[in-house]
């Protein structure tokens, strides 16, 4: 950590949000807009640091979807993969599932809201498997990768896993890609997963490969 004073703006520009897993953050930033639109801060590295997002990301990626599109549920095994997801068009359902061994809730998931008005950002750390579902007519998703792409490890599970049972949008028809269709649930490949969960005073976990 750097012993320079820091910036009052930088510390108020982004605030972490509760949520139900522990592990993923859900951080809202601070929002200043006029007349001719808005600015927000999306990403300030001591900052995020300060609310737990320590990772060093490598890569940026942007999609974009039509309404209704779902991607997931991935994850990447060997060293895994970090994220940190914003919706900078549209909306979005962004949905995590615990993938860590040992972990009390582990196959359980969550999903937040995130659009290109509230600016939320979802830290899916190491361990989770990630996935989307668009409920705007358009949404660009972007979002920074702690490792570079590599097809050997991509990995997921069925966005449709009843023992998950992921509540995905009713009111809208979902369109899946032929990948995600046929993914594994996640009883099928469990003891294959490389992730393991140690808690500590602060909740911290380790992840290994096996």
């Amino acid at each position: 950590m750097s012993g320079r004073p820091r910036d009052r703006a930088s510390l108020d520009a982004v605030r972490r949000l509760e949520t139900r897993l522990e592990g993923p953050l859900l951080i809202e930033p601070t929002v200043r807009g006029d007349g001719r639109g808005f600015f927000l801060e999306s990403y300030r590295r001591e900052t995020m640091a300060d609310l737990g997002v320590d990772v060093d990301f490598v890569q940026d990626n942007h999609s974009r979807s039509a309404r209704g599109v779902v991607r997931g549920m991935h994850f990447q095994v060997g060293d895994g993969q970090a994220k940190l997801v914003r919706c900078a068009r549209g909306s979005i359902l962004d949905v995590l599932v615990d993938l860590r061994r040992g972990s009390p809730t582990f196959g359980e998931w969550e999903g937040h809201e995130l659009t290109d008005k509230n600016g939320h950002q979802v830290f899916a750390p190491v361990g989770f498997a990630h996935g989307f579902c668009v409920t705007s007519d358009v949404a660009d998703v972007a979002y920074k990768c702690s490792s570079y792409y590599a097809p050997e490890v991509e990995r997921g599970i069925a966005y449709d896993d009843p023992d998950v049972g992921i509540e995905w949008p009713e009111d809208i028809e979902l369109l899946v890609s032929e990948r995600d269709r046929t993914a594994p649930r996640l009883k099928d490949v469990a003891g294959e997963l490389p992730f393991v969960h140690e808690p500590g005073p602060a909740g911290q976990f380790r992840h290994r490969a096996v």
